[in-house]
């Protein structure tokens, strides 16, 4: 791990990188630990849960 703070409580979250990408399962593993989810939640290293942050469904954009 680095040395960076958790992704969800600092301003380091723009220098996170991956580690580990597994797009098969839909998550990578950040340089600081964390477990990022494709629908944007988090798994903190401490344990702790970031919700995702989805849009509703009357707010997205569809192609004609």
């Amino acid at each position: 791990m680095c040395s960076h703070s958790f992704a969800a409580a600092s301003a380091d979250a723009h220098s996170l990188h991956v580690v580990a990408a597994h797009p098969e399962q839909g998550w990578n593993l950040l340089c600081d630990g964390t477990i990022v989810f494709d629908d944007s939640g988090e798994l903190l290293p401490d344990g702790r849960v970031v919700a995702p942050h989805r849009v509703p469904a009357d707010r997205l954009t569809v192609a004609a």
